[in-house]
């Protein structure tokens, strides 16, 4: 029997998920819905996403794209690829092809600050132009891996050789970060094509960039049509509609942690393998051991700007409060005055006889994405409150809490973080590595938290950051790089035609 195709919801309509519990179809959604709409059921929350028509056609398109590329990316030689690198790279360089870049930006720009949205990642600075050109000449340098050959078995007659291929189409979901096309296109240095769903935030920028760099760079290193598409939807839900097309060879989402979450269910009960690089925030322990002079270093230089890498929970051991605390907050108000604002401060409830009475009572202007209200400088949370992260705009935001020891440290780190970025500020390397050894954490290390970062740290153009909060990462590091999107192919060569078994 051929299932019926969905035309319409019913409001009420009972709607099971998880194999044992049951949501219902609110009024909106059945008002809302269209014949030619699709209904995603997250099995893990029950959450009902509307997909409307219009945003399933603009990620089919773009996967179509994408799709018949990849089918002649086999044929692309490395010349081409340095060639379209080179040339997109170029084109950013060029005043008169950025010139129309710049104007759509500086509307998305606009209009993000008059919905008091935030604009850190959405300004296409010249710094971000003069970064995204470095990170295209970059991939253009890095040696290709296609056809590498990393094993090779000698038999009798013949021999198996396993070799690094191209993986497929890979499709990337990220927040208003002009700056992403640079670093997804690096996959397509091994051969792979890419499809880019952006925020709407950022989508006139986006559409300028593919009109203005990027298509004329595929077209001038002679490279498929298609080899990078946008997604040409406002909506998140043309994200949703993107991560269940089961042609996606691996799905990366970047943005806030709640709604890569989302996008990650989506892909992973679609049987889309998915990669997720979205909560962050860095977590800081003084020791026992801690030299005070290097902890109010590290907590000051790990807060220049909020990105995942940015420190966000700090915990000092007990015995050491009385001379750690005061550095923390020293590192965290000299952070505040290079960016020439207040930092704003959450204590443990418990904690609060910690820090002195005037951060608890002093009311500062808290630079906000829509602008500077008065706030308490510092206030208290609960324990389950030490894992959010401070999506802050100008005024560090920084969690606080004391522990009793490294035990207790490991335990809240691996309750509450992100399993993201532990530093140990600790001159005893034993305390280093007893913490590095009982959390989940794939970056640690003993100063500040910035290093987290594939240009920074390797020298290599990254993709995206990946935590361990939905467990460890399978054969390859937390940092996702364009060189590192690659199958594993074998093939035999037959010397004797009359090998057999």
């Amino acid at each position: 029997m051929e299932p019926t195709p969905l035309t319409e919801l019913t409001a009420g309509t009972p709607i099971v998920f998880g194999g044992d519990r049951v949501t219902t179809v609110p009024e909106e959604l059945a008002a809302a819905f269209r014949p030619g709409d699709a209904l995603t059921v997250l099995q893990d929350s029950g959450d009902l996403l509307h997909v409307p028509a219009v945003d399933r056609q603009a990620a089919r398109i773009a996967v179509d794209a994408a799709t018949s590329a990849f089918a002649r990316m086999g044929e692309v030689d490395d010349a081409q690829l340095d060639a379209f690198y080179e040339a997109f790279a170029r084109f950013l360089e060029d005043d008169a092809a950025f010139a129309p870049i710049a104007e759509a930006n500086q509307q998305d720009v606009a209009d993000a600050r008059t919905r008091g949205r935030s604009t850190t990642r959405l300004v296409l600075s010249e710094r971000m132009r003069s970064d995204m050109v470095d990170g295209l000449r970059g991939w253009a340098r890095m040696p290709s891996v296609r056809g590498e050959v990393v094993r090779r078995e000698e038999h009798g007659g013949w021999t198996l050789e396993q070799y690094r291929d191209r993986l497929g189409v890979i499709a990337f979901v990220f927040e208003g970060r002009p700056n992403v096309f640079a670093d997804a296109c690096g996959v397509l240095r091994t051969g792979n094509t890419v499809v880019f769903r952006i925020g709407s935030d950022a989508l006139r920028t986006a559409r300028a960039i593919v009109e203005h760099a990027l298509d004329p760079a595929l077209a001038d290193a002679g490279l498929p049509a298609g080899a990078a598409s946008l997604v040409d939807a406002p909506s998140r839900a043309s994200g949703w509609a993107l991560f269940t097309d089961q042609r996606l060879a691996l799905a990366v989402a970047r943005g806030s942690g709640a709604a890569v979450r989302q996008l990650g269910a989506v892909a992973q009960q679609s049987g889309v393998p998915v990669s997720l690089h979205g909560t962050g925030g860095a977590w800081i322990v003084g020791a026992r051991s801690a030299d005070v002079q290097t902890l109010r270093r590290a907590v000051h230089r790990s807060l220049d700007r909020k990105v995942c890498n940015t420190l966000n929970t700090c915990l000092i051991v007990r015995e050491r409060a009385d001379e750690l605390v005061p550095q923390f907050l020293a590192g965290l108000t000299a952070a505040a005055e290079d960016l020439g604002t207040n930092p704003k401060l959450h204590v443990l409830e418990r904690d609060r006889d910690q820090v002195p009475d005037d951060w608890l009572e002093r009311v500062v202007p808290i630079s906000r994405a829509d602008g500077e209200p008065e706030e308490p400088q510092a206030e208290t949370l609960v324990e389950a409150q030490l894992g959010v992260e401070w999506e802050w705009e100008g005024s560090p935001e920084v969690s606080l809490a004391i522990v009793d020891d490294l035990d207790e440290a490991a335990e809240l780190f691996n309750a509450y973080s992100p399993r993201f970025i532990l530093s140990v500020v600790a001159e005893d390397v034993g305390e280093r590595e007893r913490l590095a050894a009982t959390v989940e954490a794939p970056f640690v290390g003993n100063g500040f938290t910035r290093w987290v970062d594939g240009q920074y740290a390797l020298g290599t153009p990254e993709l995206g950051l990946s935590n361990w909060e939905l467990g460890r990462l399978f054969g390859r590091s937390g940092i996702l790089s364009g060189d590192g999107i690659y199958t594993v192919r074998c093939r035999a060569i037959q010397h004797d035609p009359d090998a057999h078994r």
